[in-house]
């Protein structure tokens, strides 16, 4: 599996819990039609305590979106699909700053039910 990880930030003239709604209710259904995701999880930030050991980044988050992919081929089909470019032209409406990292997990801990 390969994902893609977007830390967001709202755009201006929206306030937090407005950014929250549309992300949720508007632009995640788009996410269903998205040849090739396999997964895609919501993460809206709640709090960003700062630790006084270590400096803090200089961003405000309002969310984290974990965008899943079998492969790197499989992340390229859905990055080309218009079911993408319609999901990012409705994100550029409500995401005023984004930076998007791909990776792939280390698992350390897996509580299995």
């Amino acid at each position: 599996m390969i994902k893609t990880v977007s830390l967001l930030t709202r755009r201006d003239g929206l306030s937090h819990e407005e950014f929250v709604h549309l992300w949720v209710h508007e632009h995640a259904p788009l996410a269903r039609n998205v040849p090739g995701l396999r997964r895609y999880v919501l993460s809206p930030v709640s709090a960003q305590p700062l630790r006084p050991d270590i400096a803090a980044h200089e961003i405000a988050i309002d969310g984290v979106a974990e965008l899943w992919y079998d492969d790197a081929q499989g992340m390229e089909l859905a990055a080309a699909s218009a079911e993408m470019r319609a999901l990012r032209d409705h994100g550029a409406d409500i995401i005023g700053r984004i930076t998007n990292c791909v990776t792939h997990e280390i698992e350390v801990i897996s509580l299995a039910p």
